[in-house]
């Protein structure tokens, strides 16, 4: 930015801070509004009021301001952001190549929708029961890709719309399974494209799918706050919810969504609004209630809350309202691993170490891969690993390994 003054290179963290936000032509206001936090947090940053956040939000912040090496905003040892923070999956090249190709001239016949449901049902399936769901949809996903993407071209009629709406689940899966490794590319293809195919189908239910995980994509990302929330509203207001059993799951879904969407921004007020009209609207599906693949229903809507919390800055009561909650209310093994380490963020946050690692333990069990490629639980390990509390010290090494921290 011209008239910026040059960075000195031993300058420190807030000075950097306040360097690179001057930069990107932002102001403390917006870039707290981005990462969750007020302008007031953002001054005491740069003027060293309080010290350098952890891992999390520095690798928020550098994504806000635009820094691809974090000890640009740091000042240590150099290290890239994707280095520093996701490894790659074994199957990810033919994942990928999957996704690249386009069948734009096939002899292929098409496969039946309904033959096309089941497959999908099936890699859904090994998706939320498997303790590596990565691993188990990786060989199912590269055909799924071509046969879904040919039937929703040259079916006809009612058959070409389901098979549209099966390509959209199948676009989710794979940017699930693309998530929170270094393809962010990969990630924003599959959520724009599952979009594209719901709406081939003229189908809300399928717009709700992926306007789920396209909120996701952008909320993790800082950006377009403003747009993820008018998309769920837009999308809720096409759903039946006193009519039909699943547009009222996907009505509490598209709220839970706006109320995630809020307390990223620190908007405590409108975030347990919505998720107060998603609570009402879960809990009346029954208590067993959960989608076949969103797996929204009570439970879900309940984990979230420990979600909100923290991002609201409130670990203590993130605590308090998992006291109350079942990690198995959901059937679901990504699912319950990715809440214990919420919770477990919650607890390291207060300062329970011992509590953290115990639940990083249980979250491991239940889905290895969920774990693995989790961001918060390689800064909570991260954390712990020079100093660990001596009666788990053994316990943060382990899981140091399964994170590749450490050999």
């Amino acid at each position: 930015m011209r008239g910026t003054t040059p960075l000195r290179p031993d300058a420190p963290f807030s000075e950097r801070l306040q360097y690179y936000r001057t930069r990107a032509g932002r102001s403390r206001a917006v870039v707290g509004g981005l990462v969750g936090r007020s302008a007031e947090w953002v001054k005491a940053l740069e003027t060293s009021k309080i010290g350098m956040p952890r891992l999390p939000m520095l690798v928020r912040l550098a994504e806000v301001l635009d820094i691809e090496n974090l000890a640009d905003l740091t000042g240590d040892q150099r290290m890239s952001r994707a280095t520093y923070t996701k490894h790659a999956h074994e199957d990810l090249d033919s994942i990928r190549d999957a996704l690249h190709s386009y069948p734009v001239i096939t002899s292929d016949r098409p496969v039946p929708a309904d033959v096309l449901a089941g497959r999908v049902q099936q890699a859904w399936r090994a998706w939320h029961t498997s303790r590596y769901e990565r691993g188990a949809v990786a060989g199912l996903l590269p055909g799924l890709l071509a046969d879904a993407r040919v039937s929703a071209r040259r079916l006809e009629g009612e058959e070409r719309r389901e098979a549209a709406r099966q390509l959209a689940q199948v676009y989710h899966i794979a940017q699930l399974y693309a998530s929170h490794q270094p393809v962010p590319e990969l990630v924003y293809m599959t959520g724009d494209r599952a979009m594209h195919a719901a709406q081939d189908a003229d189908d809300p239910v399928a717009m709700a799918g992926a306007a789920w995980y396209l909120n996701h994509v952008w909320r993790d990302a800082g950006e377009a706050a403003e747009a993820r929330e008018e998309l769920a509203r837009d999308v809720a207001g096409l759903l039946r919810p006193a009519e039909d059993e699943q547009d009222r799951a996907l009505y509490a879904l598209m709220h839970l969504a706006i109320a995630l969407s809020h307390a990223k921004l620190g908007k405590e007020g409108d975030a347990w609004r919505h998720h107060d009209e998603a609570d009402r609207a879960a809990r009346s599906l029954g208590a067993g209630y959960a989608h076949p693949w969103l797996m929204i229903g009570p439970g879900m809507v309940s984990h979230y809350a420990v979600t909100i919390h923290l991002d609201l800055q409130k670990p203590g009561l993130a605590r308090q309202a998992a006291r109350r909650i079942d990690p198995a209310a959901i059937p679901s093994r990504t699912r319950q691993s990715r809440y214990l380490v919420e919770v477990a963020r919650a607890y390291h946050r207060e300062g329970d170490d011992v509590a953290a690692v115990h639940l990083m333990q249980k979250a491991d069990k239940l889905s290895g891969d969920t774990f693995a490629f989790s961001l918060f639980a390689r800064s909570i390990v991260a954390d712990l690993l020079p100093d660990p509390p001596a009666a788990v010290a053994e316990d943060v090494r382990e899981l140091a390994r399964t994170l590749r921290l450490i050999h």
